[in-house]
This record gives structure tokens, C-alpha cells and sequence, in this order.
């Protein structure tokens, strides 16, 4: 500082040159220039070093940080922004004596007082509470703080997700009516889903069948299946849709595995050959065995010393869509295999039976000679005496069967002349294998037959017969309900 007390005027010009100084510092260290520039003012000349010194040591012992502190500050520092010994030193100056701007003159370099002014009020505006920093911040276009919408803004944004619940609302309605309303069927009919099919293209088939009302209640109906996997626990098979089915009533018949089951009828007195035929001519049941022969059969069966014949239960047997033949030959065998041991375990005493299989033979015997059940143990009686004693049976069926493809209907003296191992008339005992499929009826008569005397019988015509216990009572009947027989 200099010894010599300057005037009051010259106070005033010195404060004014002051004030300049610190403007033209400020902006020189914002811009990244460390050197010592000169700032031309309306009413002086240029600073001359002197006064430059004079101004630094007032600034030093106002506790500011000489200039050159900032010069030494990193370029990178000084390009982004203001040094903060700069700006604290600012910042002191300023708090401590207010600066006298001088008055503008006419020509005076507008952007060099501008600038002076802008970083002379920087200084004074980050000494200002952090609060109002922020709060300036805050408010600066750009700043990235979020306003709390309005209540009209809300309201706009509130109207999408409105209008997407009323329209789920809406399709939840339909898909519920949909779900519930009768398919278009005139008349029940049936629809097989296949073992591996997979659901949505079974539902492709019962819309290509017309089946469904509208179009919608597949779709609600596959998306429903979907969402509750249902699909998980349907079955497959063939099932039957009634007229008033609805789509959730047909998920849930799927679901029940409450199939349509096919009927199979094996009839009392039938030949394999006749039981085999109706097998393979099911269109409903899946042949595995179609050209097997009945040694074949009995293979498939497991049981290959026996004859085919008489060896499937005669019944009504019901079953799935596509039951394997091999399933239903199990199926009916395995019936006659428990009825027979059932009725062989409790049969009458003294019987001439070696076997099951006889007693099987007798039964086919049985079935074939009468159809009416009250006749079966009387017939049974008179055929078990017969062998008893040692008799021929003399049985037609038996013939019959023996004479197979040559018989036409009618059985002539040549049948009962030929011999064949069904020829009763001509052998002792009974046939090698069952002639038919015998029924439980005639199965339970061949062991139990009724007591009594008769060795003879002769059909009457109306489906009885005339029983007689000597052969002349037997010659008698014969001429009687035979016209012709002598």
C-alpha cells in the first residue's frame, strides 16, 4: 500500500478502480486466463501497475487469496468454473465495504460492465444460504425437479387404466356367458379326443363340426383351460355331448374320463369261429390280431395246449373306443376261466369229469341241445348217466359240429355214418373239445345234474322235449312228435 493518504476525491477514484479490479479479476480467472489483464473504465485510463499493487495489498489485508493462488489452480479447474479461493476472496471483499460502480458515459464498453457486474454478483449469490441456492436451483428451467401434478393432470392419467379395467370387465362378462350357454347341437353326438392330441386342436375339430355357438366360446374356452390347467387332468378318449352341453360342462366330462363305452355281444351256443368274426368286425375296437388263427388265439392267450373252442365267456362286454381285440379275448376268457372254477369247486359228487375242460365239453352239449333254461340240469342227467354206464351219448350237435362247413342245414343218415371225432353216434364218450360257447347256466347244469332214470329225449317242436326212461318209451315219442319216423 502506498505511504502517501490520498484526497477524498481520489478516495472515490480509487474505490471505483478497486471495484474494476476485482470485476476484470473474477471474470479473467471464469474464463481460464491466469494473467494479469487491464479494464479500460468510463472514467479513468488503464490501471497502471502501481495501482495494481496498491489493490492486491488492499485486497491481502482484507484476508483474500492473491491472485497468483488462482493462476496456480489447474486449467481443468478454472474451464469449469470459478476458483473457490477466487470466489471466496470475492465473496469477503464484497461482504465487507460496499463498491461504488461508476456512472456509465456515453460510449463507455456495455458487455465489459455487464460481465463485471455478472461476476461480482456470483460471489454474493453462492455466500447465500444453501436454501436458497437450492430453492434457485430448484426453480431454474432444467433443474429436473418434479412438480406434485394437478389434480386435472391426475385425473387425465387416471383415465387409461379406467377405461382398460372397464374393458377387462367387459370381456370377463363375456367370457362368463359365453362359458355358460348351450353349443349349437340339435341332437347329443359324440367326439373322441385321441390319446396325445392336444386340446386346442381337438377344439378346431368341434368348431370345424359346428359345434360351438359362437366363435368366442372356443376361445374362451382353450384361454380358460389354459389359465386353470385343466388341461392337465383331461383324458383322452371318446365321450358323449348331450344337447344342452355347455362349454364348461364338456371341460368338465373331459376331466371325469366319464368315456362313451361300446357294446360287444358274445352270444350263448356260438362257435369261436362266429365270436372271433364279431371281434373283427368291431369298426370300434383296435385290431392287433386280425389274421390270427384260433391257434393264434390261444397263443395270444397263453394257453397254447388248448382248443380255441368254447374257451370266451358268452356276455355283453363293454368298453372304450379303440380296446385292443387282444384286450377283449382277455377280458372274456378270463370270465370263463373264474365261473368255471367257481362252478367246478362246487360241484355235485360222483361226476364222470377228469377235468374242468370235461365238464366244459358237457356244458356245450348242454347249451346246444335246448334253449329252455328249466330243461338244461333234466338233459344234463340224462347225457351224465349215459356216460355212466357207458352209453353212446348219441347227441346231433355233436355230429353237427364234426360234419362243419359240409352241413347244409339238414342231418342226413351219411352225417351220422361218417365217423369224425365228434361222431357220438359212433364213439364212446365225450367230444375231444367244447362244441360252442356255453353259458353259466349250462355250465352250472353239467355240474349239477338233475337225478332221475331218463336215457332219452326227442324234441317235442316247440323248443321242449319228451323225456323217457326205456327205449321203447323213447321209440314211442319219437313217431309221436316226429311225422314220418317209424
Amino acid at each position: 500500500m502506498s505511504s502517501k493518504l490520498p484526497s477524498a476525491q481520489g478516495d472515490a477514484a480509487q474505490t471505483s478502480e478497486a471495484a474494476a479490479a476485482t470485476a476484470t479479476a473474477t471474470a479473467t480467472a471464469g474464463a481460464g486466463n491466469h494473467t494479469a489483464a487491464t479494464v479500460e473504465t468510463p472514467s479513468a485510463g488503464a490501471i497502471t501497475p502501481a495501482d495494481r499493487a496498491d489493490f492486491v495489498a488492499a485486497e491481502d489485508v482484507a484476508g483474500s487469496v492473491p491472485n497468483e493462488a488462482a493462476n496456480e489452480a489447474p486449467n481443468e479447474a478454472a474451464n469449469d468454473a470459478p476458483s473457490e479461493a477466487s470466489t471466496e476472496a470475492c465473496s469477503e471483499a464484497s461482504s465487507e465495504a460496499p463498491v461504488a460502480m461508476p456512472k456509465a458515459t456515453p460510449g463507455a464498453d456495455e458487455p465489459t460492465a455487464a460481465v463485471a457486474s455478472s461476476s461480482a454478483s456470483k460471489p454474493a449469490t453462492d455466500s447465500a444460504g444453501s436454501a436458497g441456492a437450492d430453492a434457485a436451483i430448484s426453480d431454474a428451467p432444467g433443474s429436473g425437479a418434479l412438480k406434485p401434478p394437478s389434480a386435472a393432470r391426475r385425473r387425465r392419467r387416471g383415465r387409461p387404466l379406467l377405461l382398460l379395467l372397464l374393458l377387462l370387465l367387459l370381456i370377463a362378462a363375456d367370457a362368463w356367458r359365453q362359458l355358460h350357454a348351450p353349443l349349437a347341437m340339435s341332437q347329443a353326438t359324440t367326439a373322441e379326443l385321441a390319446s396325445g392330441e392336444r386340446f386346442d386342436h381337438w377344439l378346431a375339430g368341434l368348431d370345424a363340426r359346428g359345434l360351438f355357438a359362437t366363435e368366442r366360446q372356443r376361445w374362451y374356452l382353450s384361454a380358460y383351460a389354459r389359465a386353470t390347467r385343466a388341461t392337465v387332468l383331461i383324458k383322452a378318449g371318446e365321450y358323449r355331448l348331450d344337447v344342452d352341453a355347455t362349454p364348461l360342462a364338456l371341460l368338465t366330462l373331459l376331466q371325469s374320463g366319464k368315456v362313451v363305452l361300446h357294446e360287444l355281444r358274445l352270444t350263448e351256443g356260438w362257435r369261436f369261429a362266429q365270436a372271433w368274426a364279431t371281434i373283427q368286425q368291431d369298426p370300434n375296437i383296435q385290431h392287433s390280431l386280425r389274421d390270427a388263427t384260433p391257434v393264434d388265439v390261444m397263443r395270444a392267450l397263453s394257453q397254447p395246449d388248448l382248443d380255441a373252442e368254447g374257451q370266451l365267456f358268452p356276455d355283453t362286454y363293454r368298453f372304450p373306443k379303440n380296446t385292443s381285440d387282444l384286450v377283449l379275448l382277455r377280458q372274456a376268457n378270463s370270465a370263463l376261466q373264474k365261473i368255471l372254477a367257481a362252478e367246478w369247486s362246487a360241484r355235485a359228487p360222483d361226476l364222470p369229469y377228469d377235468s374242468p375242460q370235461q365238464a366244459l365239453v358237457m356244458a356245450s352239449i348242454v347249451e346246444k341241445e335246448t334253449a329252455a333254461p328249466t330243461e338244461r340240469p333234466q338233459i344234463a342227467g340224462v347225457f351224465v348217466r349215459r356216460l355212466q354206464m357207458g352209453m353212446r351219448l348219441q347227441t346231433d350237435p355233436a355230429v353237427i359240429y364234426g360234419v362243419g362247413a359240409a352241413y347244409d342245414g339238414s342231418l342226413h343218415t351219411r352225417d351220422l355214418q361218417t365217423d369224425t371225432p365228434y361222431n357220438t353216434y359212433l364213439r364212446v364218450g365225450l367230444p375231444p373239445t367244447p362244441i360252442c360257447l356255453p353259458g353259466r347256466e349250462s355250465i352250472h347244469a353239467a355240474l349239477h345234474p338233475e337225478g332221475g332214470h331218463a336215457l332219452y329225449f326227442v324234441s317235442r317242436g316247440d323248443g321242449t322235449h319228451q323225456f323217457s326212461d326205456t327205449l321203447d318209451e323213447h321209440n314211442a315219442a319219437v313217431r309221436r312228435y316226429i311225422p314220418g319216423a317209424r
